[in-house]
């Protein structure tokens, strides 16, 4: 199979975009620029190759390759400002995950998204998220992440459901492509993005709530 030009360019603003800031020092273009470079780039091919690349095709690479980069530019940051907070993102989503997966299966009666998620419940949701804060609670207890823990608990509610956002996300991604994965990278698992779905929601946030 041979990739587009266009994919390749994308996979590598997304991998720049997902380096340091510092790593752009000296430099003549940053990020910004170079992601407007980027844009650029795709609205001149939509001119030239308009019969097989338009603006849909154009806004859907521009979003993917921003959300994907920036997401695990996030995740770097997380991981200098120390393995705690990167430990607490990562209990966070997964405790998610499996206590929505165990309360969805035992209370479940309420679909949390029918089209998008048949399988996801309400009440999977607000257990997984409950579940999430306990996790939290606990692990606070051992590595102290904030003074204030109602501030960390409504942290912890406020990111556990944005995580839960990028996974539905994704599987709207999906729906609307008739896929089931993401891609066939991980055998039995889907792709990274399926994997990594939440976490890409959850760090930006982090750093949105001033935690790094």
């Amino acid at each position: 199979m041979v990739l587009h030009p266009i994919a390749i360019l994308s996979m590598l603003m997304g991998a720049a975009l997902t380096l340091p800031n510092s790593f752009f020092k000296g430099l003549w273009l940053n990020k910004d620029a170079m992601f407007y470079a980027f844009i650029l780039i795709l609205l001149v091919s939509i001119v030239f190759f308009y019969r097989t690349f338009n603006i849909e095709d154009a806004g859907i690479i521009a979003i993917t390759t921003f959300y994907v980069g920036h997401g695990f530019f996030y995740l770097t940051l997380a991981r200098d400002k120390g393995l705690s907070y990167l430990f607490y993102a990562l209990l966070l989503v997964w405790s998610t995950d499996i206590f929505a997966y165990f309360f969805g299966r035992k209370f479940g009666k309420h679909k949390l998204d029918p089209v998008i998620s048949p399988h996801k419940t309400w009440e999977g949701s607000i257990g997984g998220t409950l579940a999430a804060v306990v996790v939290v609670i606990i692990y606070n207890i051992f590595v102290p992440l904030h003074r204030n823990l109602l501030i960390l608990i409504i942290a912890t509610i406020v990111l556990s459901i944005f995580g839960q956002i990028g996974d539905l996300a994704e599987s709207a991604i999906k729906r609307h492509y008739n896929v089931k994965d993401s891609g066939k990278i991980l055998p039995g698992h889907g792709g990274i993005l399926d994997r990594f779905d939440s976490f890409l929601f959850v760090f930006p946030c982090l750093h949105l709530l001033g935690f790094f």
